[in-house]
């Protein structure tokens, strides 16, 4: 299988060259998102509402491959100042469910001055 672009217009668009995400033999590499809201242009306010945003805006990509949350294998979250880590942790746990994906989180210089981003690596389940 050849690689294939995945977009969702319910994400933001990239601002380079880069895909929302890509997928590779029913694996979906996804770009990091940040806590940009969509329909404002602009990031959310705190640490919570950009974890929750930009893990929203990963779920509508993954959406677009026909995957969900429960299908991510690994994620790296980039983080501003690593004392954002626990209100990131907390908020970011809401969205997934044993057997957690694997994690990197790093101390970053997220894009647009965003508190964080988040990628993602999801597989589709073979049937």
């Amino acid at each position: 299988m050849m690689k294939h672009e995945v977009s969702s217009k319910g994400a933001p668009v990239p601002v380079g060259p880069y895909s929302q995400a890509v997928e590779e033999s029913g694996t979906v590499f996804c770009s990091g998102q940040i806590g940009l809201n969509q329909s404002t242009g602009m990031l959310e306010d705190s640490i919570v509402g950009q974890t929750k945003r930009a893990l929203d805006n990963l779920s509508e990509v993954l959406k677009a491959a026909g995957l969900g949350m429960e299908d991510v294998v690994k994620t790296t979250v980039f983080l501003a100042d690593m004392k954002l880590y626990a209100q990131m942790n907390e908020e970011y746990s809401r969205y997934f469910k044993p057997p957690f994906p694997a994690r990197t989180t790093v101390q970053a210089s997220p894009p647009r001055g965003a508190l964080v981003e988040i990628d993602a690596i999801a597989r589709k389940k073979s049937s």
